[in-house]
């Protein structure tokens, strides 16, 4: 009975290893790539799976969304500035077995072609481009670097150019060269201003012109404005054509 009870539980203990073995569990985002005798044969997951113990090997591979800090690189860009540029690429594995079977350590992988794929682009971008129009240059590294990846069951959703660390000359030069825009700017604007007040006041000149009572009321409300000036005494001459309707009645007048 005691070698029964031994040889029992040594039994036991053999199931428990091979159960261990034999069972997985794949959580909601991960899938588990199946090698049976070095042969592939799919991907399973999530939830329970059953492997055959020292037959089947699985890989455990993630399906959310990786956010990859490419590091700063030196680039130069086509109208010779040298710059030092960073990036962030946001990319998921949609088939798991291509990941495993077509390229080893796909994170790596990614990773440096992002860095190649960012130099390559920047180099080939003027720095004002690479200024004004990011998103521009954001969705042509995108299209490359997902076409690149494609054979591997990858997916590059998104690349963001993060920074652009520019030399302090060049800060300087941009500097100069926004002030002598705003500059330029604020001198196109006055000159505008100037244009349209001298054709306003040629309008007006126009109409006054056409009715000496206009004429005559427009120099009445300038003496108001000036009048309204308390600490100062105006001396201005009178027109005669202003007494000249009341010069013409006392005429009349005195005529009857």
């Amino acid at each position: 009975m005691p070698e029964l009870s031994t040889y029992l539980g040594v039994i036991i203990f053999f199931v428990v290893i091979i159960l261990a073995s034999a069972i997985r569990i794949l959580r909601e985002y991960e899938r588990g790539v199946i090698f049976r005798l070095g042969r592939l044969i799919g991907a399973k997951g999530p939830g329970l799976i059953l492997l055959i113990p020292v037959v089947d090997r699985m890989v455990r591979v993630s399906l959310r969304t990786v956010v990859m800090d490419v590091q700063p690189q030196d680039v130069i860009t086509k109208d010779n500035v040298s710059l030092k540029v960073n990036a962030v690429v946001y990319f998921r594995v949609v088939q798991a077995e291509k990941a495993i079977v077509e390229v080893e350590r796909f994170l790596e992988a990614t990773s440096q072609l992002s860095q190649t794929t960012l130099r390559s682009v920047l180099g080939q971008s003027q720095l004002d481009e690479l200024l004004a129009e990011r998103d521009k240059i954001n969705r042509e590294l995108q299209k490359i670097i997902d076409h690149q990846t494609e054979p591997w069951g990858i997916k590059v959703s998104n690349v963001e150019v993060k920074h652009v660390d520019l030399p302090i000359e060049m800060q300087r030069a941009m500097a100069k060269q926004a002030e002598a825009e705003r500059e330029r700017r604020a001198k196109v604007i006055h000159a505008e201003g100037e244009y349209q007040a001298s054709q306003k006041l040629s309008d007006a000149a126009t109409i006054i012109s056409k009715d000496p009572t206009a004429l005559q009321l427009r120099f009445l409300q300038t003496l108001t404005e000036v009048a309204s000036e308390k600490n100062s005494t105006t001396i201005f001459p009178v027109p005669i054509d202003l007494l000249t309707p009341y010069l013409k009645k006392n005429t009349d007048k005195e005529k009857k």
